[in-house]
């Protein structure tokens, strides 16, 4: 009898040995490298920022300087967001004009992907930035509220937000191509805050009827004050061409 109860007692010891040992092995797939999560191994990286709005205008309207006063002042806030090694474009096309011939904004920005602040993925490549054949256009971008965001990682203010400003220049058709006709979409090719219009896109996809990101409707002038009006504050899209 004694011999029996001895026995008992070293299996019930075995088996609360083997359990305390179970409770304390690390979770997530024993054996992985320390910090993984299931055998996986550490996340990736996000991807670097190559595309944002600008969190604030230049402050005079549609008048840039030109497009490449445009492209200097995305280069500004990029570097400022510590992204200064790329060329930094701003999604602008430009009129033919005095013999200068037009620029069409997508030929400007690259051929993607491209990714906001936070590292997420806001459009594949060119042609599914801007839909170009049904395919791509089923597939889309996610540019809206959510992902297009400013050089500080920030959503803009959209509908329902106050104020609203939705309304970002780019003097472009929904292609991502300059206007042929002789009416002003640019605001004198980006040298005005006085006189023409601009053409905008609506940076959540949302309002007047028309959820197009880069070609909703045209500005009521080219000032301040008259982009404010329309719905804006003369932001724009910037994108890393390289």
């Amino acid at each position: 009898m004694g011999k029996t109860i001895r026995i008992c007692a070293a299996l019930a010891l075995s088996a609360l040995a083997s359990t305390t040992t179970f409770a304390q092995a690390p979770q997530g797939g024993g054996g992985g490298a320390p910090g993984g999560q299931g055998g996986r191994g550490a996340a990736a990286p996000p991807m670097p920022m190559s595309f944002f709005i600008t969190g604030a205008p230049k402050g005079d309207g549609a008048n840039y300087g030109g497009i490449g006063g445009a492209d200097a002042y995305c280069q500004q806030l990029g570097a400022a967001a510590g992204r200064g090694g790329v060329t930094w474009h701003a999604y602008m096309s430009t009129q033919a004009k005095d013999g200068a011939p037009a620029v069409n904004a997508r030929d400007r920005i690259g051929a993607g992907p491209w990714y906001n602040q936070r590292g997420q993925m806001v459009a594949r490549d060119l042609g599914t930035l801007h839909g170009d054949t049904v395919d791509q256009a089923r597939v889309g971008n996610a540019l809206g509220k959510q992902l297009s965001l400013s050089d500080k990682g920030m959503p803009v203010n959209g509908v329902g937000d106050m104020p609203n400003q939705h309304d970002i220049l780019t003097g472009s058709r929904p292609d991502g191509t300059a206007y042929p006709d002789a009416a002003d979409h640019t605001c004198n090719n980006w040298t005005s805050n006085s006189t023409g219009n601009a053409q905008l896109g609506h940076s959540d996809k949302q309002g007047g009827g028309n959820s197009s990101w880069n070609s909703a409707h045209q500005s009521a002038g080219c000032s301040q004050p008259q982009l404010v009006q329309t719905g804006g504050a003369g932001l724009l899209y910037c994108f890393a061409a390289n």
